[in-house]
């Protein structure tokens, strides 16, 4: 019932009755309501909600079922991606066209319809898998600056670590460069000293503002618990990083000895402006400036390919959900994946256990310790469907979380970025993915791998299965939250 027993008890049978019969009615209408546009397994979690807990489960489903964003971002990622299509169109100076198996053509052709941005040439990538080294590599290149700078991060803290970085956005904006700062509102409203933080950004003369803001005194009202999860740092439309960095010192400032390992790229060439594309779709989204000025392509500087892949709930499609399964069941020989939280719905998980069967060797990086109970543990409940499969489950050591973010497929393509391998990555978060093909920044990812692989320890089923019984517990009940989306 919706309303508790012992209350009912003390209601008029005419109430109770009526009572009655709304409860029902609601059951029978969220039968044939919350299925729609939803994957199986959310739908019939949220149906369990209500049917167990009537009343708790229709408030959360009326705050938290519905994961697209309002008409108006829906309409400027339209509008946005009209004019990347148009001005595309009618440019030469850009190559879009690459060498690379037919797969990997039709994986490129899917993100330009899904995202709008093409495969383009020229461009020159190195991987930075050195915290403190990404960040002094960023402050240098902020220290050049000479036009502008856009920064978009999901967490940001102005500590010890990041002072150096900070300090030159503010110096920048002194000596007139334009620079432009979003951060996620939620994503760094948790982290101490936030309060401290704005201050001091309102002491310099950036441009900022928060992503997603949740002020309703200031009628900024949203679904509570989506995200901008990007991390994306431009200069001059020269060069750009991107990656599973956020600004803030490796351990979060959380107690203990937690240190977070990440993985940085930084980008030359065309695909600086893609990046920019999609810096320049959240800045419009929270300021209404477009900034289309700067999206022009600077020559090409080196002969490696790139796709700047968007996702979120302001597409209309998963995009980094299909890609990920596009290029999976294209794997012949190795898929090396390394995710922080690996909680897929069931079609990734049947595209890795599919290539695993059918001989593809498979590996899965992920962290002996997480950082988030919940989803720690519904990653768990996975681990024995993978290693049944044959996949090889590497688990990074204690104290340290891998949070970096990517994969390689055989010798022909890495693709790096914000995003997770879980349903909250690609339903939840704008995330941005970078798709590259190629053997050279391939042979740069496996330097990577072989480094995570050296220091971790691979898992072993017969072991695993003699994990305590309520571990397995836990496993089971976090994996049933996982799919309330």
């Amino acid at each position: 019932m919706l309303l508790q027993l012992p209350l009912i008890g003390l209601l008029p049978n005419w109430l109770t009755f009526a009572l009655g019969v709304v409860d029902l009615v609601i059951r029978i209408v969220m039968l044939g309501v919350i299925p729609g546009n939803r994957r199986p397994t959310t739908a019939m979690a949220w149906l369990l909600a209500i049917f167990f807990v009537p009343t708790l489960g229709l408030v959360l489903f009326l705050m938290f079922g519905n994961f697209r964003f309002s008409g108006k971002r829906r309409d400027q990622q339209q509008e946005v991606s009209a004019r990347v299509r148009a001005a595309l169109a009618d440019s030469h100076d850009v190559e879009t066209e690459f060498e690379g198996p037919d797969w990997l053509q039709s994986a490129a052709k899917l993100n330009r319809g899904l995202g709008s941005l093409p495969m383009v040439n020229g461009n020159r990538v190195r991987l930075i898998p050195g915290y403190e080294d990404a960040i002094a590599e960023m402050t240098e290149a902020v220290r050049g600056a000479e036009r502008y700078v856009n920064a978009e991060f999901y967490i940001v803290a102005w500590d010890d670590v990041t002072d150096k970085l900070f300090t030159a956005l503010a110096e920048a904006a002194e000596r007139g460069v334009e620079v432009r700062f979003l951060f996620d509102h939620i994503g760094s409203l948790r982290i101490p000293g936030y309060r401290a933080f704005l201050k001091r950004l309102g002491d310099t003369e950036m441009q900022w503002r928060r992503m997603l803001p949740l002020l309703p005194v200031h009628g900024q009202w949203r679904r509570m618990d989506l995200r901008n999860h990007r991390k994306i740092l431009v200069v001059d439309g020269e060069t750009a990083f991107t990656g599973s960095l956020n600004l803030i010192e490796r351990a979060y400032h959380r107690r203990g000895h937690r240190k977070w390992v990440e993985l940085m790229a930084r980008v030359e060439g065309p695909a600086v402006t893609t990046l920019n594309v999609v810096f320049a779709t959240d800045w419009l989204s929270e300021t209404d400036e477009m900034l289309e000025a700067q999206l022009v392509a600077p020559e090409p500087v080196g002969d490696e390919p790139a796709q700047v892949v968007p996702s979120g709930p302001a597409f209309a499609n998963e995009n980094n959900l299909r890609l990920f399964n596009t290029l999976i069941y294209s794997a012949q020989r190795r898929l090396s994946i390394c995710s922080p939280y690996f909680v897929p719905d069931d079609s990734l998980l049947y595209a890795v256990t599919t290539a695993a069967q059918r001989g593809v060797e498979v590996e899965l990086f992920v962290s002996e310790q997480g950082d988030q109970f919940l989803v720690h543990h519904a990653q768990q409940s996975y681990y024995e469907a993978l290693l049944m499969a044959g996949v090889a489950i590497y688990r990074y050591p204690k104290p340290y979380v891998l949070h970096a973010k990517h994969f390689t497929v055989d010798d022909e393509v890495a693709v790096l970025g914000s995003s997770n391998m879980d349903m909250r990555s690609f339903s939840l978060n704008m995330e941005v993915s970078l798709m590259l093909p190629g053997a050279e920044i391939v042979q740069q990812m496996r330097k990577v791998e072989d480094m995570y692989r050296e220091v971790s320890k691979r898992l072993d089923l017969h072991d695993w299965r003699k994990r305590p019984l309520l571990s397995r517990y836990v496993d089971n009940i976090a994996r049933l939250t996982a799919t309330l989306q």
